[in-house]
């Protein structure tokens, strides 16, 4: 696979060859009612991801925060604090930099116009830099994706109260050239979490795991088993991240990073929304899902899933390594989108405390 032309070409030419083998209808773009029964089509075929997913059914019509409802809930965020018992501080999003990897042609860009850029004041002469930056700010380097960066065409293209994205809001009631009026990244609640990472390297005996390896729930439940929580009781609200090595390796080298990834699958997709009912979810890559999955119809169908369906965002491109190094698999986990309004996504600094 080279890069996402490489994975749209792949959807592509599995579909013809499946017409071509006759096959009376293909999964496809072409014909998505025919991918009922396919893992990301939840029942009926609906709408391309399986039955209509509003109003949600846990925090109901009209809800912009999604499962960062959960950190509305004082006993979450106990639970949460509890695990910062020894204090020790890990920083697990990643500097930003011009030259780090970015998806498809987004651009990280910054200035210090003027060198300084004012002054001087006073009789003190001071002087001050401020700095400009160009950027999809929510959407590179380490990225959480807010509720209104993914959604699904369930109708005819083009017709923007068909696109649907969390709890059914429409193009046509979020879209605006000046920020989204709907599902902005400011309607998510500040985030302490309890932290829990999963392992997945480590589980395999790897430094990083490759392109195309998805994580199974039997890897799951290996890697808690090596890591001494073979019965570890997962709660809602929790934020699970798991580390697969990948942007260890690749982070230096933009063309090997975009180039696919590992990470999880829909299987276990469905365990975080429907037994874990996770607060968050993310990984050490730059989709957190496994890229090429194992199924060329899907395209990053995972995110359909956890995001658009359930509410439960998705961060992105995380440093995983100390606290991989220190085993520490419990923690406190704690970030604030920066809110941004009507931002799809955010930058910003979350830490793990121990």
């Amino acid at each position: 696979m080279k890069g996402l032309l490489g994975y749209a070409g792949v959807v592509a030419v599995a579909a013809a060859a499946t017409l071509a083998a006759g096959g009376a209808a293909a999964c496809s773009d072409k014909d998505w009612k025919a991918c009922e029964g396919k893992p990301w089509v939840i029942g009926k075929a609906e709408t391309p991801i399986g039955e209509k997913w509003w109003p949600n059914k846990l925090w109901g019509a009209g809800d912009e925060a999604g499962a960062t409802n959960w950190y509305a809930k004082p006993e979450v965020v106990q639970r949460a604090l509890k695990e910062a018992d020894k204090g020790k501080v890990y920083r697990v999003g990643r500097p930003y930099t011009a030259d780090m990897p970015t998806f498809g042609t987004r651009k990280f860009v910054i200035r210090i116009p003027g060198g300084p850029t004012g002054g001087p004041f006073g009789a003190n002469m001071l002087i001050y830099n401020d700095e400009f930056v160009a950027t999809e700010i929510g959407q590179v380097g380490t990225q959480f994706d807010g509720l209104g960066h993914i959604g699904v065409i369930t109708g005819k293209i083009g017709d923007k109260n068909e696109y649907r994205y969390y709890n059914g809001f429409t193009e046509s009631e979020i879209g605006d050239t000046n920020g989204l009026k709907k599902i902005g990244i400011e309607k998510l609640h500040p985030i302490v979490a309890r932290g829990i990472l999963i392992d997945a390297a480590a589980a395999k005996g790897v430094d990083a795991m490759n392109a195309g390896d998805e994580i199974t729930a039997a890897d799951v439940k290996d890697a808690l088993k090596k890591q001494g929580m073979e019965n570890f009781k997962f709660m809602p609200g929790d934020a699970v991240l798991f580390r697969t090595g990948w942007a260890s390796k690749h982070w230096k080298d933009p063309k090997a990073n975009n180039a696919g990834a590992p990470g999880i699958g829909m299987e276990v997709a469905k365990w975080l929304s429907d037994e874990v009912q996770a607060g968050i979810w993310g990984a050490d890559t730059w989709p957190s899902e496994v890229v090429p999955n194992k199924d060329p119809a899907c395209a990053f169908c995972v995110h359909n899933h956890l995001i658009t369906r359930h509410g439960i965002p998705n961060h992105e491109n995380l440093d995983l390594d100390g606290l991989s190094k220190d085993k520490v698999y419990v923690f406190t986990y704690m970030f604030s989108p920066t809110p941004i309004a009507g931002a799809t996504g955010s930058a910003g600094g979350p830490i793990a405390i121990d």
